[in-house]
């Protein structure tokens, strides 16, 4: 099974889901800079990744002019 960039970030998301659950849990005090914090530390890798993931390549004028599956 190929992973997509899309089945990477949800995997973040509950990551840091059960990272942050855990720390409520267990009593940690969250001021508004550690929430901040969370939060950037959240988003960035996710939005590195969307960045940097390869995009599907478009066909090539040679597979427009012949087609993709060229026999003979």
């Amino acid at each position: 099974m190929p992973v997509t960039g899309s089945s990477l970030i949800q995997s973040w998301f509950a990551a840091v889901s059960l990272v942050v659950a855990a720390a409520v849990a267990f009593g940690a005090a969250v001021t508004i800079g550690t929430g901040a914090m969370l939060l950037a530390l959240s988003l960035v890798p996710p939005a590195i990744v969307l960045l940097l993931w390869p995009e599907v390549k478009g066909p090539t004028v040679a597979d427009v002019l012949h087609g993709a599956d060229r026999r003979g």
